[in-house]
């Protein structure tokens, strides 16, 4: 690269991203210029809607629903978040949810029906006891980031401003799916009390930390500079190549569009369950744009 490209950039730290913006991992020839954004939700629908970054961090039900509707964004093969879910799932300890079971015709809270870590609890919920999304109400506060997509009929959206610990600490809720912000006092628990074990269990048959937020680019940077876009995607790499070997122990990053195929065809497939998604989409769909701008750098 003859001359420093820069990208407007939104990437959450952690271990995977601190070396690119302390510079400890940098190219001569890219800056990345970074935008905080906290919490990085708060990127997602100005990513999808505006195309308001060259780069940014999405979850990855935004992504797919991004794809499924034409929004100008491309997805990369690089998975920067990803975590164990069944924990996120709470009730109150006192008069709340007894067990799983129980849930059908429950009402459940969670940020917005589209949520990835929603989409991942309902999934778990589906494959550990048959429960189907529909069998429970959902009760949500946001509205999807891609405005194309409505929520099924068995949503509903809160006509307040509560939380939703509030939701559930008053019985407006019977449960409610929280992430990052999940309460560490003992009014509420979880109500999969063994969710640890399963996680493991799940991670032994499936092979892959359940995806949370993966890396999109906007189509317009791609088409200005798909040099800069290969060089974004070899120094993540670069940095992830620095980091701890796991010795075979979950990691919450994965790059590659192999090592991506299987974990991104079940996310399709819980999403379809979900109503999710309009229409069932090929992994050509998802991955190919990508896999024509980087071309030979390993994928």
């Amino acid at each position: 690269m003859s001359e420093s490209r820069t990208l407007r950039t939104v990437l959450a730290t952690s271990p995977l991203t601190e070396p690119l913006k302390s510079g400890a991992v940098a190219s001569p020839g890219l800056t990345f210029d970074f935008v905080d954004v906290s919490p990085v939700h708060k990127a997602f629908a100005p990513m999808v809607r505006q195309q308001s970054y060259d780069v940014s961090e999405l979850a990855i039900v935004t992504a797919l629903q991004a794809v499924a509707y034409g929004r100008p964004i491309i997805l990369l093969p690089a998975v920067v978040a990803s975590r164990f879910q069944r924990g996120c799932l709470i009730t109150r300890r006192s008069g709340g949810v007894a067990s799983p079971q129980d849930l059908p015709g429950k009402r459940i809270g969670v940020r917005a029906y589209t949520q990835t870590t929603g989409m991942w609890v309902r999934a778990h919920l589906a494959e550990d006891y048959g429960l189907a999304t529909l069998s429970m109400h959902w009760l949500t506060h946001d509205p999807a980031h891609v405005e194309q997509y409505e929520d099924p009929f068995f949503v509903e959206h809160a006509a307040d401003d509560k939380s939703l610990l509030d939701q559930l600490r008053e019985g407006i809720t019977d449960a409610a799916i929280l992430g990052n912000d999940l309460p560490k006092d003992e009014e509420f628990v979880p109500v999969i009390a063994n969710a640890s074990e399963k996680d493991s269990a799940w991670y032994a048959r499936h092979g892959f930390v359940p995806i949370n937020h993966l890396v999109s680019v906007s189509t317009a940077a791609c088409k200005r500079d798909p040099g800069a876009i290969r060089e974004a995607y070899r120094l993540l790499l670069q940095s992830f190549a620095r980091l701890p070997a796991t010795d075979g122990k979950p990691s919450p990053y994965a790059f590659g569009f192999s090592t991506l195929l299987e974990p991104v065809q079940y996310v399709i497939e819980a999403c379809l369950e979900q109503g999710l998604l309009p229409r069932r989409l090929g992994i050509d769909e998802v991955f190919g744009p990508a896999e024509t701008i980087l071309g030979g750098l390993p994928a």
